[in-house]
C-alpha cells in the first residue's frame, strides 16, 4: 500500500516555468519550490504533492489543462513508465540548453571561482540507438499500468523481462521495445522471453529470492561485434544448455555468448565467474585506429561515438608535448590513458580495481604500446610523495573520477605534485565545481566543454581545464 496523501494537497492549475537539478520541471507556489515528475515548462497540471517540506514541495502530475507549446510526442511506448529517458518529451535543443545551464551553474555557486566563457555543449549525432550496453531484470512481479488495473483483466503470467520502476526495487516494467540500443539487442530480449514463457522456465522472485532466469547484458560495439551475458539464480544444467543452444542458434552473429550462475542476494556479477559458452570471452571497440578488448565485466563508456568526441576534448584540452609525462587518475581500462600515449614521453595509470588494470595493460599490449604502466589501489593510497618520486613528476594530470568526485587527499596531492596542466573529465558538474573550489588556490579554469554522453536523459559529461597560475 502507498503512502497516505493526508495533509499532501492537490495543487491545482500549476503553471511549471523551469527545470531543476536532476531534470525534475519545477514552478513557484508562494514561498516554496515545486518539484514535478513528467512535465515540460510550460505545462499546466494539477499537481498530486508526494513529499511536502518546509520549503518545497514534490509531486507528479495528475491532470494535464494545457500541454506547453514546446513538448514534443515521446518516442517510446514505454515513457513515463520505465525510469530512462525522462526527457522524451522535451525537444533536444531544449535538452542541451537545460544541460549546459547546470553544467555553468554549478561551476559558479559551488565552484565559486573565476570562470571562461562556456563552449557550447557537445550534442550527440545519435539521439536514438547510441547506448553499447543495457542490463535488463526477469521477474516474476510485472508491474501493472493503470489501464490494466482497471480493465479487470485476468493475466495468465506476471513474467517481464525489462527495467526497473523507479523507487520499486521489485517491480519489473516488461520492455516491448527499447531506443538506446541498435538491433540485434530488442530482438534477443524479445526472443529470450518469449522461449522462457514457451518452455516453462521461471522467472527471478526478487523478495522471495526464487527463480531461474535472473539477468541479461547485452553489449554491442563500433565494430560490429556483440556480446551477451545470461545470469541464472541456480545452475540447471539441461535448461541452461537447451535455453543458450536457442540462442547461439537463433543469434549466429553473436560474438560471445556467456552466463553467470548467481545466487548473491544482489545482483552484481563483478565478484562471480563467468563461464564462455560460444564463441570468445570479449569483443572490440575500436577508437581511432587503437583496439580496446571489452571483458563481460569491463568499463567502458556506454556511448562509443560521444565516448570518441569526449576523448578527441580531453587529448586537445591536454595539449601533451612529447617530453611530457601525464598521470590519468582513474584510468578505469585505460581508454584515456592509451589514447593520449602517442603525444607523450609516458602516461601513469592509476585506477581502484585490479581487473580493471589489467585490462589496461592488455589494451596497451593489444596496440603495441610500450610508454604507458598502470597500477591498482586506492587514489587516496597510491597517489603519495614517494609514488611521484618513484614513477616522475607529472607534466599533466588527466582526472576522470566517480560520481562522488575526488577524495580531498587526492586534491592534495595534486597540489602538491603542481602539474602544469590538469584535464578534469566529469559525469557531475556539482562535484566538479567543488574539487574546482579546491584546486582555485594554485590553478584557474581556462576551459569549459560541456558533452552530452546521455539524450533524453538529465546526465551531463563536462570537460574543464585547469592550468597552473
Amino acid at each position: 500500500m502507498g503512502r497516505s496523501r493526508r495533509n499532501k494537497p492537490l495543487l491545482k492549475e500549476v503553471v511549471i516555468t523551469d527545470v531543476a537539478a536532476e531534470g525534475k520541471a519545477m514552478c513557484r507556489i508562494e514561498d516554496r519550490v515545486v518539484f514535478v515528475q513528467k512535465a515540460v515548462p510550460g505545462d499546466i497540471v494539477d499537481v498530486q504533492v508526494t513529499k511536502k517540506r518546509k520549503n518545497y514541495y514534490e509531486g507528479y502530475p495528475v491532470h494535464f489543462h494545457k500541454y506547453s507549446d514546446i513538448r514534443q510526442e515521446p518516442l517510446c511506448e514505454h515513457f513515463g513508465t520505465c525510469g530512462g529517458c525522462k526527457w522524451q518529451a522535451l525537444p533536444y535543443d531544449h535538452q542541451l540548453k537545460y544541460k549546459q545551464r547546470e553544467v555553468v551553474n554549478n561551476l559558479t555557486r559551488i565552484g565559486k571561482v573565476e570562470l571562461p566563457e562556456s563552449e557550447t555543449i557537445f550534442a550527440s549525432a545519435k539521439t536514438e540507438f547510441y547506448r553499447n550496453k543495457m542490463e535488463y531484470t526477469f521477474s516474476n512481479n510485472r508491474w501493472l499500468t493503470k489501464e490494466e488495473l482497471d480493465s479487470a483483466d485476468d493475466f495468465p503470467h506476471r513474467n517481464a523481462l525489462g527495467f526497473h520502476i523507479p523507487g520499486m526495487f521489485d517491480k519489473i516494467v516488461d520492455i516491448n521495445k527499447c531506443h538506446l540500443q541498435e538491433e540485434p539487442s530488442n530482438s534477443i530480449r524479445l526472443a529470450i522471453r518469449a522461449y522462457a514463457l514457451e518452455n516453462g522456465l521461471t522467472f527471478f522472485d526478487l523478495k522471495k529470492q526464487e527463480g531461474f532466469l535472473r539477468t541479461l547484458i547485452i553489449r554491442t560495439s563500433s565494430t560490429g561485434e556483440n556480446m551477451l551475458i545470461l545470469t541464472l539464480f541456480h545452475e540447471d544444467k539441461e535448461a541452461r544448455e537447451a535455453l543458450l543452444t536457442h540462442i547461439k542458434e537463433k543469434f549466429p552473429e553473436l560474438t560471445s555468448l556467456m552466463y553467470v550462475i548467481n545466487s548473491k542476494g544482489n545482483d552484481t556479477i563483478t565478484d562471480q565467474e563467468i563461464e564462455l559458452f560460444s564463441g570468445r570471452d570479449h569483443i572490440f571497440e575500436e577508437m581511432e585506429g587503437l583496439k580496446f578488448k571489452i571483458g563481460p565485466k569491463s568499463f567502458y563508456q556506454t556511448n562509443s561515438d560521444q565516448a570518441y568526441e569526449l576523448y578527441k576534448i580531453t587529448r586537445e584540452f591536454a595539449d601533451i608535448k612529447n617530453h611530457e609525462t601525464v598521470y590519468d587518475l582513474y584510468t578505469g581500462t585505460g581508454t584515456i590513458a592509451n589514447f593520449v600515449a602517442k603525444n607523450a614521453k609516458k602516461v601513469v595509470g592509476i585506477e581502484y580495481v585490479p581487473e580493471a588494470i589489467e585490462d589496461a595493460k592488455e589494451n596497451s599490449k593489444l596496440n603495441n604500446i610500450d610508454n604507458t604502466s598502470f597500477f591498482a589501489g586506492d587514489m587516496k593510497d597510491v597517489l603519495n610523495h614517494d609514488f611521484i618520486e618513484t614513477h616522475g613528476h607529472p607534466d599533466v594530470m588527466i582526472v576522470d573520477p566517480p560520481r562522488a568526485g575526488m577524495h580531498a587527499d587526492v586534491v592534495e596531492t595534486i597540489l602538491n605534485s603542481t602539474p602544469d596542466r590538469i584535464v578534469y573529465v566529469s559525469c557531475n558538474s556539482a562535484t566538479q565545481a567543488r574539487d574546482t573550489n579546491l584546486l582555485d588556490i594554485r590553478y584557474r579554469v581556462t576551459k569549459i566543454q560541456p558533452v552530452d554522453m546521455f539524450p533524453h536523459t538529465h546526465h551531463v559529461e563536462n570537460v574543464v581545464l585547469l592550468e597552473r597560475r
